[in-house]
């Protein structure tokens, strides 16, 4: 069902996109934990076609536009798009992974941050980041219970975010049976109150956050985008459901509980 260009999901279609939501959270539970020094990225992604293939689904990135991998790796200034492949992964990096998959043409898509163990301790400023950066998702995904339009999203994004560079160029989005639709979901406060938040709306809440500033450019491979001041940066997102009791969080195990619970916000699945 489509709506001023939104494509407005059925109980059942979201059900459906819960399906593919539950590949992605397993190959993040895959990945993160072979995160460590010595690791190629490139390696990482073979541990998410391992999964893929396991499930029976199939990557949303690979191919798409020409993008050569499973998994976006971004590693340290690198913010979204880092394209997997030799680089080695050392401590105290601070890794960013974008995942997707779809079954049975329905589709997934999260991302989470991060920070590499290392024997001296990590950077207790790229700990902090990280921390903010899945907090501001978090207060995003809560205006989609408490809010009524999607501008209360960015907003709720920015006001978590404090003093960090808030990356605008790139932004959360509409998903279903594509991964990228309408609408876009801005990760800060802009001057439109956006579409109502109505039952049938699944979006991608996505903020990006560096420890610098806001501007980025994209590297000459076409895809890895990253902070033109150097500073690093953290990323995350989950794929979320608006239905007519509540929200559910498709790319969390839990349905979003536990990083809702600290909003007020509970969990309502369709189960």
């Amino acid at each position: 069902m489509f709506g001023r260009g939104i494509e407005y999901k059925t109980p059942d279609q979201i059900r459906l996109m819960r399906t593919a939501g539950l590949v992605v959270a397993d190959i993040h539970h895959a990945v993160r934990a072979a995160i460590a020094p010595g690791v190629s990225t490139g390696a990482l992604d073979t541990v998410a076609q391992d999964v893929l293939d396991r499930a029976g689904a199939t990557s949303n990135f690979l191919g798409y536009h020409g993008f050569p991998g499973r998994l976006c790796v971004s590693v340290n200034s690198e913010i979204v798009h880092g394209i997997p492949g030799a680089r080695v992964i050392q401590p105290g990096d601070v890794v960013s992974v974008d995942a997707g998959a779809v079954v049975d043409g329905w589709h997934g898509d999260a991302a989470f941050t991060a920070v590499v163990p290392a024997e001296a301790g990590t950077d207790p400023g790229d700990e902090a980041l990280v921390r903010t950066t899945e907090a501001a998702m978090w207060a995003g995904i809560a205006a989609l219970a408490t809010g009524k339009r999607l501008g209360d999203v960015g907003a709720a994004v920015e006001d978590a975010s404090y003093d960090y560079g808030i990356v605008r160029e790139y932004t959360g989005h509409g998903i279903g049976t594509a991964m990228h639709q309408e609408p876009d979901v801005p990760g800060y406060r802009t001057g439109r109150r956006g579409p109502a938040l109505r039952p049938g709306l699944c979006v991608a809440v996505e903020p990006m956050l560096t420890r610098g500033g806001e501007a980025t450019q994209v590297l000459d491979d076409g895809w890895t985008v990253v902070s033109v001041d150097g500073s690093r940066a953290a990323h995350f997102e989950h794929t979320v459901a608006v239905h007519s009791r509540g929200i559910w969080v498709l790319t969390a195990p839990d349905g979003g509980a536990a990083g809702l619970a600290a909003h007020g916000v509970d969990v309502v699945p369709l189960d």
